[in-house]
C-alpha cells in the first residue's frame, strides 16, 4: 500500500547532470537510475515536508509537551483489556 501523497502518473523525461563514474557504476550494476532517483526524491520530499511541519507547529508541540510533563499522559492509568 502506497502511503505517500505525491501523485503518480505519467513519466516525464528530465535532464540531470550526474557524475560520470556514478553513471558508469550504475549501468554496470544494472541499476535503474530513474527509479532510484525517483525513490530518493520521494524520500527527500518526505523529509523536507516533515521538517517544515515540525517548524510550523513547533510552538504547539512545545506547549503539548509541557502539558504532558505537567499532567502526565492522558488515560495512562487505565488498564488494557
Amino acid at each position: 500500500m502506497n502511503h505517500d501523497d505525491i501523485a503518480s502518473s505519467k513519466r516525464r523525461p528530465v535532464n540531470m547532470s550526474i557524475d560520470t563514474g556514478i553513471v558508469a557504476a550504475a549501468k554496470e550494476a544494472g541499476v535503474n537510475m530513474s527509479r532510484v532517483t525517483e525513490a530518493a526524491l520521494r524520500a527527500a520530499i518526505k523529509t523536507e515536508r516533515e521538517r517544515r511541519w515540525k517548524e510550523e507547529n513547533r510552538e504547539w508541540i512545545e506547549a503539548h509537551n509541557r502539558w504532558i510533563d505537567e499532567n502526565g499522559i492522558p488515560l495512562s492509568g487505565l488498564e488494557t483489556l
